[in-house]
């Protein structure tokens, strides 16, 4: 049977209670990591920064639309002109020039047309320029928010990494104390069912939670004292103390 002095056994417990600790400490970083606050951020910023860039496709549009108008108006005025250049120059028959007088008309009225639908695509690019403004600065809003969140975050992981550091350190000290075979055993135990230690108290293995039968808590107590005794249930070395009672 496996041996260790009562007084190794009981500062086991102390490597158990680092390894809770470690145990404690990974799974709050996890929770911490699983930030539900900067979750929402998060959405609420690809939300405004989606619709953000709905609003720019409908900016391009409106733009590319005016720009299209302003080259008609452009070209119209252009054609005018041309065609006045060629009647005052009195250049062709008169019923050449009276053609040109009639297009002009005709394109005067044209540009007239487009200027006015010129005024209107201005008037609609400004007004999605105004809300893509304002989904631009809802964007920043929310970018600042998730900024904030994912700092806070980020601090409070930093912490909890810090502390899981620190107790890992700690454990290898200690660990690095004890008889190698004693900690093989140890961490056998710890490995295959989570608790390498526990305390026997009142007669309840701490590391099942259960009382043990009669039969079983018989046989562990008739155990010499610097004799590794087991956990029925887990596996786990039970650390035994007249003052717990067992």
């Amino acid at each position: 049977m496996a041996k260790a002095a009562p007084a190794e056994q009981l500062r086991l417990l102390d490597v158990a209670a680092l390894d809770s600790q470690a145990t404690k400490l990974t799974r709050q970083i996890a929770e911490a990591t699983a930030d539900a606050q900067l979750a929402a951020a998060q959405v609420a910023l690809e939300e405004a920064r989606a619709a953000q860039d709905e609003v720019q496709i409908e900016v391009d549009a409106a733009a590319a639309a005016l720009k299209e108008s302003e080259l008609a108006v452009e070209k119209v005025v252009a054609h005018i002109g041309k065609d006045q250049k060629r009647i005052d120059a009195g250049a062709g028959t008169h019923q050449d020039l009276m053609a040109l007088s009639h297009e002009i008309d005709s394109l005067t009225v044209r540009r007239n047309d487009l200027e006015d639908t010129e005024l209107e695509l201005m008037s609609a690019l400004e007004e999605v320029q105004e809300r893509a403004a304002e989904a631009q600065a809802r964007t920043a809003t929310r970018a600042d928010e998730h900024a904030k969140h994912l700092a806070r975050r980020d601090a409070a992981v930093a912490l909890l990494q810090d502390q899981l550091a620190e107790s890992r350190d700690a454990r290898a000290r200690l660990v690095a104390t004890f008889d190698e075979a004693l900690i093989a055993i140890y961490e056998r135990l710890r490995t295959r069912n989570g608790i390498g230690a526990a305390r026997l108290f009142h007669g309840t293995s701490e590391a099942s939670g259960i009382a043990l039968s009669a039969g079983d808590l018989g046989e562990i107590k008739a155990a010499p004292a610097d004799e590794l005794v087991f956990c029925p249930d887990t596996g786990a070395i039970l650390v035994r103390s007249e003052e717990w009672g067992a």
